[in-house]
């Protein structure tokens, strides 16, 4: 957006802001309620839309809590999703019933028992969560830090380096979905896709221009992406793939909002990307998409994409327009840089004993 045009949307900016601040101010003073419930609520949200590092930060979530001994279960708006209410998700279930990010989850967690649902009020879907699953001892809120009829105790913000909240603006001027004092409300704020290299003197700037906004003694962390090695999608596996991938020329595929990050590591790991097939975020593929990218690559080229691209990719609709194309996810898990991750840790919610 020219910044003509985002000073000529201030004043809608303006008043937008006013409305969300007035909503805010009636559930801070109690005059507008927010549920409550009987396990701890982990939000894990942002005040810009899309493209924070949202799902791998709840992955780490879920990962750190099982560890501690936990039954954590996760709960999405499941955004994009052909179906309405609260939901569970299931083995019948797929990236077009119960949303992309929710979908990564369930096949990422099955296995461990981490149940996984989805609803528009929160409220709903934490109690069907409750009363199908009363094991479940913490819910972890996949992007509810607008969502405010549900009250949770621990409040994680996070914010991009490249992209920051405290230079940003409301929609429709910027990309904020509410003002920058917004911040007041987070009990932890995390910087989030860093080099991992970024500096002290540099991790102090951005943490003193986060101050202006959140309260004192909440901990700003910092947080770096870690790729890990390029996995072939399931049906890719009748395809004669190469045991390990060698630099050269290469293909992405992504419908994410900020893929920048990936194609900055596949290139920095010798990979030459000859095509971009670029769509907006939860976007859902059709037979065209691939049929069009076809004529971009060459055999012996890998295709690139992400693990929430490949949970739409795998649709069953899209197994013919697939066949034959070597497609690899490259799984993202986050790293926090410093002791980021111990601090993190101390804001969680204590085990459960072995009574409980």
């Amino acid at each position: 957006m020219s910044a003509v045009l985002a000073f000529l949307l201030l004043p809608f900016s303006w008043l937008y802001a006013g409305v969300l601040a007035v909503r805010n101010w009636l559930y801070d003073v109690g005059w507008k309620r927010a549920a409550t419930f009987a396990v701890p609520l982990l939000n894990v949200g942002n005040l810009r839309v899309g493209g924070t590092g949202k799902t791998p930060h709840v992955i780490w979530l879920v990962e750190e809590l099982l560890r501690q001994g936990h039954r954590p279960a996760i709960l999405s708006r499941g955004y994009g999703r052909q179906t309405t209410g609260p939901r569970l998700a299931g083995p019948a279930d797929s990236a077009a019933t119960v949303g992309d990010e929710p979908w990564q989850y369930f096949e990422q967690f099955a296995a461990r028992r981490v149940v996984v649902a989805v609803a528009e009020e929160r409220r709903l879907g934490a109690n069907l969560l409750l009363r199908e699953h009363p094991e479940t001892t913490v819910i972890v809120l996949d992007d509810a830090y607008q969502h405010r009829a549900v009250r949770p105790t621990l409040n994680i913000l996070l914010t991009e380096l490249a992209r920051p909240f405290y230079e940003d603006y409301v929609l429709p001027a910027g990309r904020l979905r509410e003002s920058r004092s917004g911040a007041q409300r987070a009990d932890a704020v995390i910087v989030t896709k860093c080099p991992p290299d970024l500096s002290e003197a540099d991790q102090e700037i951005v943490e003193r221009q986060i101050r202006r906004y959140s309260r004192p003694e909440v901990p700003v962390l910092f947080s770096a992406y870690e790729y890990a090695a390029p996995q072939a999608l399931p049906d890719a596996a009748a395809i004669s793939l190469p045991t390990a991938l060698t630099a050269g020329p290469a293909v992405l595929l992504t419908g994410i909002a900020q893929p920048g990050p990936l194609r900055e590591e596949l290139e920095k790991k010798g990979f030459e990307i000859q095509y971009h097939a670029l769509f907006p975020d939860h976007y859902t593929f059709i037979p065209a998409d691939l049929t069009a990218l076809r004529a971009y690559w060459q055999p012996g080229w890998p295709i690139f994409t992400t693990e929430k691209d490949a949970t739409r990719l795998l649709a069953p609709g899209l197994r013919a327009a697939r066949a034959g194309l070597p497609l690899y996810t490259i799984p993202v898990r986050v790293a926090f840089l410093n002791d980021g991750g111990a601090a993190l840790r101390q804001l969680l919610p204590p085990a459960p004993t072995a009574e409980a």
